[in-house]
């Protein structure tokens, strides 16, 4: 029988600046926001601790901590890790198209330049990488499930508490190492559509033909003049002329 004592925490105050409202900062490379994927991220944390609280209520403790387990925090997070690659991904490849055609930048050139599913997967990648203190508080989280699960009465409820807790700081961490590493990523990709955008079709074929042709009409010219020898290749053309004037 689950005491008073045994409720599950408000972990708002742990999300820190996780549930502040959509910033109106200085704008990304990309002119990217991701605060709708943070709030649906945090949207989701307090559903499973709605859920955990309805199990609680009803004194099915091992309900309540297996919805606020370490597989529904993880979920939710890679979610938010793989919009966020998506989101920044459609935004690269439409600025580098955009470069391409301002530039006239050639197809077959652009590509190997775009972000593929493979390209977007390893930027989930290097996005989440931050990620790694938050998933470690998972695992303690998850052991304190474990010992509280054994547990009798009030004993080791705090220390899941307490677990539930720095995980919610974690992920406050995880997200902002995300958001750092986001911007990041837009660097990388706004200063490669600069250098397409910046890019300007070769002049010297155009050169190199113009030269050719001037030298073979100079060159038929003298020989058509009678100043050089008359080529075999060139002697239809000569009689021709001669003949004609």
């Amino acid at each position: 029988m689950l005491t008073e004592r045994w409720t599950v925490p408000e972990l708002g105050p742990s999300f820190g600046r996780l549930t502040d409202p959509p910033a109106s900062g200085a704008p990304t490379p990309l002119a990217l926001a991701y605060d709708d994927i943070r709030l649906d991220l945090v949207s989701g944390i307090f559903d499973l601790a709605g859920a955990a609280r309805e199990f609680a209520g009803s004194g099915d403790r091992e309900g309540a901590m297996a919805s606020l387990g370490r597989v529904g925090w993880l979920g939710l997070w890679e979610r938010a890790v793989g919009a966020s690659a998506a989101r920044l991904g459609e935004a690269a490849n439409a600025r580098l198209h955009d470069a391409a055609a301002e530039s006239r930048f050639p197809t077959r050139r652009l590509r190997p330049l775009v972000m593929t599913p493979d390209d977007v997967r390893s930027t989930a990648a290097r996005l989440g990488s931050g990620g790694a203190p938050f998933v470690a508080a998972l695992d303690e989280l998850e052991e304190a499930v474990h010992a509280a699960s054994g547990a009798r009465g009030d004993e080791r409820m705090d220390e899941w508490r307490a677990a539930l807790e720095a995980a919610a700081r974690r992920l406050e961490s995880a997200w902002l190492a995300l958001a750092a590493m986001a911007s990041v990523e837009e660097q990388h990709w706004s200063d490669q559509a600069d250098r397409i955008r910046a890019w300007r079709r070769p002049t010297w074929p155009i050169w190199l033909v113009s030269a050719v042709v001037a030298l073979a009409a100079a060159y038929a010219g003298l020989v058509v003049g009678g100043y050089l020898p008359v080529q075999p290749v060139l002697r239809p053309l000569t009689e021709f002329w001669w003949s004609r004037f």
